[in-house]
């Protein structure tokens, strides 16, 4: 039996990180983080868990690889 059906396979799962385990990632302080932020758009943006100022904040590991790589390659031109 020949079927022409795509073969699905699992999605890898999004890891997500916290901002204090960001900051050992990008070789920067919680603080040294949050300026970064503010000072660069590209920066990915953040899932954050709730509404309150008290929700914790979560990057993906994925993105921030990938705007990681970005800026090395862009110094690399």
């Amino acid at each position: 039996m020949n079927t022409d059906a795509p073969i699905v396979t699992p999605a890898s799962p999004i890891e997500l990180i916290t901002i204090n385990e960001l900051g050992p990632i990008l070789l920067r302080s919680r603080s040294g983080v949050d300026k970064l932020r503010a000072k660069d758009p590209t920066f990915p943006k953040p899932l954050k868990d709730g509404t309150g100022r008290q929700a914790r904040v979560y990057f993906v590991r994925a993105e921030v690889e990938a705007w990681l790589r970005a800026k090395l390659d862009a110094r690399a031109e």
